[in-house]
């Protein structure tokens, strides 16, 4: 063995099976000690008032955590926890448990590769070895048919040279065992929602998933999905949806904070359309792992201009900052039945389908012309499945600061509309009180009443539905 004592920090990789900075430090050291770090920045608010990671994304995320912990558990380990700055707090468990070495997930944006830097050069001054591992991708980085910085711009590119050149690592198995120290006498404790300054998100009867996280609650969709329901034959043609729990395969919480691996999930798909059936959904299923990939490298090669008004395209900046037009947007008030359904969606159970996301972000920023970056931030805020370089790159595609080959790509609302929703059963399933006019075309913008007060004097929210005369958009 190289070390007596690996320190494995766990980050976006909540998760046993197929990690490889675990199965490495098994390898490399005599004892292991799984560490997670609750980084409270990441719950504090934002200029517009809400807080970076809002209550149903941090639900999710000490679900995950509790199932992490309880997997270690199971096969002979524990998780220990801290809540404060990782790059401080784990140095300080190092020192303290006298870890010879530190072994972690790799990212690639600003604000975590920030940590990572602060934490090797506070480790290598006491002597501590860190090791970082490439794990978040289904195609590893070594593996990819040219080197980061020359990613290809456009998808499709991308796309057909990684299938064409590259290979998919086969998957880690996950340890029976970890030979985990007998004399800690510290392992912490999971924070509350309220001790990270959130409430608890209210449960809405109208979501459609009751999203729980944990590795174990991933593995259990991913064989409903595709297994028990025999519903991958079927995505493509059913991804597009908006109502029910299985139009898409909604894997995507599970994947952001890395409770799946991209490359469990593909190993499943070829068993699949080795037991089943092969065809367009199941090639479609990889093809959305690959758009994962995609912008993971995109934010890789870029840096922070993924996070700049200007985006990769350095456009000149004209988006309009009104935060009273912002907050309608946000709290699905704007009068556009469509748009608001998407948004109360959201709001209310952290999840929005793809197809409600693009029609959302457009509706922002080539409609209302509000800074895109504030639509990108809200839904960091709000989304569970939030994944910081595909929540950034798809913001910047819609807004036409990315990597759209298009120019000027621009959804038509109420055409979105009637494709997806032609009777209009999600307006009416998010937005109930509109089920009792009649008469009248649902799809077409309303005019709100305004806000009214309760009982106790607290403000409610905009209501329908007094309709406007038709209007084309």
């Amino acid at each position: 063995m190289k070390y007596n004592r690996v320190i494995v920090w766990f980050r976006n990789d909540l998760r046993v099976h197929d990690h490889a900075p675990l199965i490495s430090a098994m390898t490399k050291g005599a004892e292991i000690i799984p560490v997670y770090c609750f980084d409270q920045r990441n719950f504090h608010d934002l200029d517009l008032g809400f807080p970076k990671s809002g209550a149903f994304r941090a639900k999710f995320l000490i679900e995950s955590v509790e199932n992490l912990k309880r997997s270690l558990q199971s096969i002979g380990a524990d998780l220990i926890l801290e809540v404060g700055n990782p790059e401080e707090r784990i140095i300080e468990l190092a020192t303290s448990f006298q870890a010879e070495a530190i072994f972690f997930s790799e990212e690639v944006t600003q604000e975590e590769k920030l940590v990572e830097e602060r934490l090797e050069k506070s480790a290598w001054k006491l002597g501590i070895a860190t090791e970082a591992f490439w794990q978040s991708t289904l195609f590893h980085m070594e593996d990819l048919p040219f080197p980061t910085n020359l990613v290809p711009e456009v998808f499709t590119q991308f796309r057909k040279e990684c299938e064409k050149f590259s290979k998919v690592r086969k998957t880690l198995g996950a340890p029976q065992s970890i030979n985990f120290p007998d004399n800690l006498s510290h392992s912490g404790e999971i924070p509350d929602l309220s001790t990270l300054g959130l409430s608890k998100p209210a449960h809405s009867k109208l979501g459609v998933l009751d999203f729980k996280g944990g590795e174990d609650e991933g593995k259990k969709r991913l064989q409903g999905y595709f297994w028990e329901k025999d519903l991958l034959k079927t995505y493509k043609e059913t991804r597009n949806g908006l109502l029910g729990a299985d139009y898409s395969s909604k894997f995507s919480p599970w994947l952001a904070l890395g409770c799946l691996s991209p490359r469990y999930i593909y190993e499943e798909v070829l068993k699949y359309e080795k037991e089943r059936k092969k065809n367009q959904s199941t090639y479609w299923l990889i093809f959305e792992l690959i758009w994962r990939d995609y912008f993971r490298f995109i934010c890789k090669k870029h840096g922070n201009k993924v996070f700049q008004i200007s985006g990769i395209k350095n456009i000149v900046d004209n988006w309009r900052r009104d935060e009273t037009i912002f907050w309608n947007w946000a709290n699905g008030e704007t009068g556009i039945p469509f748009v608001d359904a998407n948004m109360r969606e959201m709001n209310q159970t952290g999840f929005m389908s793809n197809r409600g996301r693009q029609i959302a972000a457009s509706f922002l920023v080539n409609d209302l012309e509000i800074d895109w970056r504030w639509g990108a931030s809200y839904f960091e805020s709000m989304l569970i499945d939030y994944d910081v370089c595909s929540n950034w790159g798809n913001w910047m595609y819609v807004a036409g600061v990315g990597n759209d080959p298009r120019e000027s790509r621009y959804f038509n609302i109420l055409r979105q509309a009637n494709n997806y929703d032609k009777k209009g059963d999600y307006i009416r399933h998010w937005i109930p009180e509109i089920s009792v006019i009649s008469g009248f075309d649902i799809h077409q913008p309303f005019e709100l009443s305004t806000k009214s007060l309760n009982e106790k004097g607290v403000v409610l929210g905009k209501t329908y539905p007094k309709p406007i005369a038709k209007i084309k958009m």
